[in-house]
């Protein structure tokens, strides 16, 4: 187990002389896309819970405004 966390962290990227900013660079490009990644999860995460609230918000207002209309007197009394 330890190996396979190990394989996945940025010091365990072994450099040469030559390919170190290559590296450096691929382990930048690596990190803003996957902050990108997390930041559109977030926001379709936040939305989600949004637009589920106010989809039951009007539901439960259809369902007031059809008990208020129950229990208004008939008008044969």
């Amino acid at each position: 187990l330890e190996r396979a966390l190990s394989c996945c962290t940025p010091s365990s990227v072994v450099t040469d002389g030559g390919e170190a900013a290559g590296d450096e660079r691929s382990l930048y490009i690596m990190r803003v896309v996957q902050i990108a990644v997390m930041c559109v999860l977030a926001l379709t995460v936040a939305f989600g819970i949004f637009f589920l609230g106010c989809n039951l918000l009007i539901k439960s207002e259809g369902m007031i405004n059809f008990l208020v209309k129950e229990r208004r007197p008939s008008k044969e009394v």
